[in-house]
């Protein structure tokens, strides 16, 4: 492809270098962006990914090294400045007001104004004429005056995308961009995606997923620890090898080897439980048993996250019982699920997770501080931090201290630090909601193996998985959800644990079998 400064480079980094207070985040990675094509940026979480694209949307600046847009040389101060030099990224979690409507999000900070005698005012009109253009370009016809909240996750990215377009963007940072999206969703994704390739916008794609990569990307970054590891044509790139270049070590098996555990011991029980909505799920029942991974398949919109919200206490019921060891219990809050030994871990990281403001030590330690108080008043700091760095320790939870605050971590690690509050709370069911959403393939591999070593040690473990190979490769039995009901259950070893039969199932209702054999 020639010199590095050739014209088709859009983006040109050099030796970039970012150091934090006791880490160094980036050393010397480097990177060229062809204009009109999308480059995959690929490594574990804490490679650094996140920190460069934050350093290219002028969100952050960087040590030392050197940037050029268009062959000219840039130093961005703030994201505005990176604007203006026509570079949009469009965040995992998205930076927008629910209750504004589209086009007053899309214009936010620079809404078009009109004097009224000696004031000026809000060009109203006008902003939604030119929201409802731009949104037409990128083929999302919505009402640019209808509320942001109103819209689906995929629906608000589209907003996201036409708010880049209207600016001019050349430079488009897609982090993790479909990973709360449905299949008709993620295609709309990527019709918009090729649209844009086809007027020169170059893109920047952060992902996980090897199947979206292959389809979207013309070429591929990985980096790992923080550093450049190289870059290829993803047509010159083996899925394999590239795994093999994002952890710096041969992962043959995606799934870690597991024994069977298996018992006829039931430890929740679920009777006929119906929420108040009559939309979501109903008169849903079933069994955990000891020694098993018990997994929850179903489509977006099947009840699986809703129907265990309630039994941790975080929606209402109309009717049903909820039955722990044979006893039954009564849930009304999560606090009362955590004194019944049921811990769970969100799917959504950011709204329902992490305490952003907080310390790692603070986000570990906050489910079980009852646990260390002494004489009922004062907490004992020094168990609180051996504590945390015991289960830090367990599962390879990288940062420089305790005392960091989560939010400055990858989403990886901080999906690991929520896993370690709640094995310093030491519950004895733990329900995983896609717990390894937008993690990388080498930390998917700890957690299995975490999840694995906590069944050996006598805990039970529901997991809600989106991913079909994961839900099929880490369950020992499967219950189907498909419109709030659950539609059959699947046991490893048996013929229809498949992903044909499974697959039919969640799609059609408990008639997907016989699709899935004709």
């Amino acid at each position: 492809r020639g010199v590095a400064m050739n014209d088709n480079i859009v983006l040109h980094l050099e030796s970039i270098v970012k150091t934090f207070p006791g880490v160094k985040a980036l050393d010397g990675v480097q990177l060229d962006v062809y204009r009109g094509e999308v480059h995959a940026l690929c490594g574990e979480n804490g490679a650094g990914k996140s920190t460069l694209m934050k350093i290219i949307a002028g969100a952050q600046g960087y040590t030392s090294g050197h940037m050029y847009v268009n062959g000219q040389e840039v130093v961005f101060h703030s994201t505005k400045e990176a604007e203006r030099q026509g570079i949009a990224m469009i965040y995992q979690e998205f930076n927008m007001v629910p209750d504004m409507s589209v086009a007053e999000n899309m214009y936010l900070g620079r809404y078009p104004k009109k004097k009224i005698g000696p004031f000026a005012m809000v060009d109203h009109k006008t902003m939604n004429e030119e929201a409802e253009k731009w949104l037409k370009d990128v083929k999302m016809s919505f009402d640019p005056k209808a509320k942001l909240g109103t819209l689906s996750i995929g629906q608000m990215q589209s907003v996201e995308i036409a708010k880049a377009v209207s600016q001019s963007a050349q430079i488009v940072i897609l982090d993790e961009p479909t990973s709360s999206l449905t299949d008709n969703e993620v295609e709309a994704l990527f019709r918009i995606i090729r649209d844009l390739k086809s007027r020169g916008v170059a893109m920047i794609y952060i992902s996980h997923k090897m199947a979206e990569i292959r389809q979207i990307a013309d070429d591929i970054t990985i980096m790992r620890d923080g550093t450049y590891v190289g870059s290829w044509e993803v047509k010159d790139i083996s899925d394999d090898e590239i795994v093999r270049q994002m952890v710096g070590r041969e992962l043959t098996n995606v799934y870690p080897p597991k024994e069977d555990y298996r018992t006829d011991e039931v430890v929740l029980e679920v009777q006929n439980l119906c929420s108040i909505h009559e939309r979501s799920f109903q008169n849903c029942s079933f069994k955990l048993r000891k020694g098993e991974i018990l997994g929850f398949g179903g489509l977006v919109g099947a009840q699986r996250t809703e129907i265990m919200e309630a039994i941790f206490g975080m929606r209402n019921i109309a009717s049903g019982d909820v039955l722990v060891k044979g006893k039954k219990v009564t849930i009304h809050r999560p606090k009362d699920a955590i004194a019944e030994g049921i811990g769970m871990i969100t799917e959504d990281r950011r709204g329902t997770g992490i305490l952003g403001c907080l310390s790692i030590a603070d986000n570990v330690s906050i489910s079980s501080l009852n646990q260390y108080l002494e004489a009922n008043v004062m907490l004992n700091h020094k168990k609180i931090e051996d504590l945390v760095q015991e289960n830090v320790g367990k599962l390879s939870i990288k940062t420089p201290s305790s005392k960091t605050l989560i939010q400055s971590l990858s989403g990886g690690n901080q999906q690991k630090v929520i896993i370690a509050r709640w094995l310093a709370n030491n519950p004895d069911v733990l329900i995983m909601d896609e717990p390894t959403r937008g993690i990388d393939v080498g930390a998917k591999y700890e957690i299995y193996q975490i999840m694995i070593d906590l069944v050996k040690q006598g805990k039970y473990i529901i997991m809600i998985s989106s991913e079909l190979p994961e839900v099929i490769g880490m369950s020992d039995r499967i219950y189907i959800m498909h419109e709030g009901e659950i539609v059959d259950e699947v046991i490893r070893g048996t013929d229809g644990f498949n992903s044909e039969v499974i697959g039919a199932r969640m799609m059609l209702g408990a008639g997907g079998a016989e699709h899935a054999e004709e």
